[in-house]
C-alpha cells in the first residue's frame, strides 16, 4: 500500500486550506468580537476578511502554478483546474460584496463561513478525477448551499425553497451514487481514466446504459436541466438574493465542469451520436434531448413570469441547455467553449441578481412593475442591468454573444459528416430569439414605464452599485476582447493534453 505524502497533499491543497482557515477566522471573529456591534459594521469586517482569504488563495494559485496528480486523481492540480478555481473564488468575492447591503440575517460569521465552505466544495469538485472524491465534494457544496438558501429566517419562502432544494438534492445524490457505483462495479476502479479503460471494448452494456442514465439524472438535478429542474424556480425566488446569485453562478460553473469531466473521461467510448438521422446509442443522444427540452421549456415558461427572480431561474434552465451543447461536443478545444460560456454566464446572472437585490431593498418586491422607471432613480444601475440582460440574450459585442457563438460552433463541428448537431443549434438559435423577448420586457419596465411618484426619491446602495459596475465592465471587456479569457483557457487546455 502506498504511503500518503501529507506534505505534498498540503502543498497541493493550499488554496482550499487558506479558504477553510478564512472561514474559521470569520466565524471566530464575529462570534467573539463583533456580536455587540452594528450589523453594517459586522458585515464590512466579515466581508473584508472573507475577500482577503479569497484573494490570498487566488494569488497562491497564480503565483505558484502547479501540475500534479495526487493519489490517482483524488486531487488533480493543473493550469485548467487552477484557472476554474480562481474564477470560482472571483464569483465568491462578488457574492460576498453583494451581501454588504443585506439585512436578512444577524448571523454574519456563519453566513460568510458557509459561502466560503461552498467555495471550498466547488474547488475540490473541479480538482478531482475520482468518483468518490467527486461525490464528497458535491455533497459538501450542496449542504452549504441548502443552508444558505434557508438563511432568511424571516421569510417562509426561504424555508420552503430550502426544503425543496434539499429533498430534490437528496434524490439527486441517490441517483448519482447509484450510477457511480455501477461504474465502479463495471470497471473495478474509482479513477475516471481507469474507468474508461475498464469499459473499453465492452460496447453499450445494459448496466453501462443504466449507469449513464443514473449519472445524467443525478447531475441533471445539480445543473437544473429539464426535467430535473423543479427545485430551481422556488430556490431562486425564496433564497436570500446573494445566496441565489451564488447558486446560479458558482454552482453552475463547478457542476458543468465536473459533469463534462465525468462524461468525457469516465464514459469515453460510450458517446454514441445525436446527429439528425444518424443517432447511435450512448450518452450524447440523451444529453441532446435534455438540452433541447431545457432550451424550449426554460425560455417559453420564462415569458409568462411576473417575478424577475423566477424569470432568471427559467433563464438559467435554458442556459443549462446551451451549455450542454458544449458537453456534447466532447473534445478538448470545445471544453474551452464550455468554460468561457459558464464563466461569462455566471458573471451576467450574478450581476442581474445584484440589480434585483437593489430593487427589492428599495421597493419591497421584485416583480416586473417594481422595476418601472428604474432608470430615473438609478441610471448607472439601469445601464448595468441592460448589459447583463443583453449579454444573457447573446447580443454583440457583449461576452454572452461570444459564449453562444463558441458553443454553437463546437456543436456544429461535433459530427461534420452528418451536419453535426445542426438540428440542436437551430433550436438553440430560435430559443435565443425567444429569450430576447422576455429580457426586453424587463428593460421595457426600466426604460419606458413610468415610475410611481413615491419611488422617485430613494437612498443609494453605493457598495452594491460599485460592484455591479465592475461586473458590467468585465462583461463588456470580455465581449470586446474575448481572447483575454479564451486565450488563457485554450492554453490551459493544451497544457494538459486535451
Amino acid at each position: 500500500m502506498n504511503r500518503i505524502d501529507y506534505s505534498e497533499l498540503l502543498r497541493l491543497a493550499a488554496p482550499e486550506t487558506i479558504i477553510v482557515i478564512t472561514a474559521l477566522v470569520v466565524l471566530a471573529t464575529d462570534l467573539l468580537g463583533l456580536r455587540e456591534l452594528e450589523l453594517r459594521f459586522r458585515l464590512r469586517i466579515g466581508a473584508m476578511i472573507s475577500c482577503v482569504g479569497c484573494v490570498g488563495a487566488s494569488g497562491w494559485m497564480i503565483a505558484l502554478p502547479q501540475h500534479a496528480n495526487f493519489m490517482q486523481g483524488m486531487l488533480v492540480v493543473d493550469p485548467l483546474t487552477q484557472l476554474v478555481k480562481v474564477a470560482l473564488l472571483g464569483l465568491a468575492i462578488f457574492t460576498i460584496l453583494l451581501s454588504l447591503d443585506s439585512d436578512f440575517t444577524t448571523h454574519i460569521g456563519e453566513y460568510f463561513a458557509l459561502i466560503l465552505l461552498a467555495a471550498v466544495g466547488m474547488m475540490f469538485l473541479v480538482s478531482s478525477e475520482d468518483i468518490l472524491m467527486i461525490f464528497i465534494a458535491l455533497e459538501l457544496t450542496s449542504l452549504s448551499l441548502y443552508i444558505l438558501t434557508a438563511f432568511n429566517k424571516r421569510n417562509v419562502k426561504s424555508a420552503e425553497a430550502a426544503l425543496k432544494y434539499f429533498l430534490f438534492g437528496g434524490m439527486a445524490a441517490a441517483f448519482t451514487l447509484f450510477g457511480l457505483s455501477l461504474l465502479y462495479g463495471l470497471s473495478e476502479s474509482t479513477n475516471l481514466s481507469q474507468i474508461a479503460a475498464g469499459l473499453k471494448g465492452k460496447g453499450l452494456d445494459p448496466l453501462l446504459a443504466v449507469a449513464i442514465v443514473m449519472t445524467v439524472i443525478g447531475f441533471g438535478f445539480k445543473i437544473a436541466a429539464v426535467p430535473f429542474h423543479l427545485w430551481a424556480p422556488d430556490a431562486y425566488q425564496g433564497a436570500p438574493i446573494p445566496s441565489a446569485a451564488f447558486i446560479a453562478s458558482g454552482s453552475k460553473v463547478a457542476s458543468f465542469f465536473i459533469f463534462a469531466k465525468v462524461m468525457m473521461i469516465g464514459f469515453a467510448g460510450a458517446e454514441g451520436s445525436g446527429a439528425w438521422r444518424a443517432a447511435a446509442g450512448g450518452w450524447i443522444p440523451i444529453l441532446a434531448i435534455v438540452a433541447a427540452l431545457s432550451m424550449v421549456l426554460g425560455n417559453l415558461v420564462a415569458i409568462v413570469q411576473s417575478s424577475v427572480r423566477r424569470l432568471l431561474a427559467y433563464s438559467a434552465i435554458a442556459h443549462a441547455g446551451y451549455m450542454l451543447l458544449a458537453v456534447i461536443s466532447h473534445n478538448g478545444p470545445n471544453i474551452a467553449a464550455l468554460i468561457y460560456y459558464s464563466l461569462t454566464y455566471g458573471l451576467s446572472t450574478l450581476g442581474a441578481f445584484g440589480v434585483v437585490h437593489v430593487v427589492q431593498r428599495q421597493t419591497g418586491g421584485e416583480s416586473l412593475p417594481d422595476f418601472a422607471g428604474l432608470t430615473r432613480r438609478y441610471p448607472v444601475l439601469s445601464a448595468c442591468m441592460m448589459v447583463f440582460l443583453l449579454s444573457l440574450a447573446g447580443i454583440p459585442p457583449l461576452a454572452g454573444f461570444f459564449g453562444k457563438f463558441f458553443v454553437f460552433a463546437a456543436a456544429l463541428n461535433t459530427d461534420p459528416k452528418n451536419l453535426g448537431l445542426l438540428w440542436l443549434v437551430i433550436v438553440a438559435i430560435a430559443m435565443s430569439a425567444v429569450s430576447l423577448y422576455y429580457y426586453l420586457q424587463v428593460l421595457k419596465q426600466i426604460y419606458v414605464a413610468d415610475a410611481p411618484v413615491e419611488r422617485i426619491e430613494t437612498s443609494a446602495m453605493i457598495p452594491t452599485q460599485v460592484v455591479l459596475g465592475v461586473v458590467a465592465l468585465a462583461i463588456i471587456v470580455l465581449g470586446c476582447a474575448p481572447n483575454l479569457l479564451v486565450g488563457h483557457i485554450l492554453a490551459a487546455v493544451k497544457s494538459i493534453g486535451l
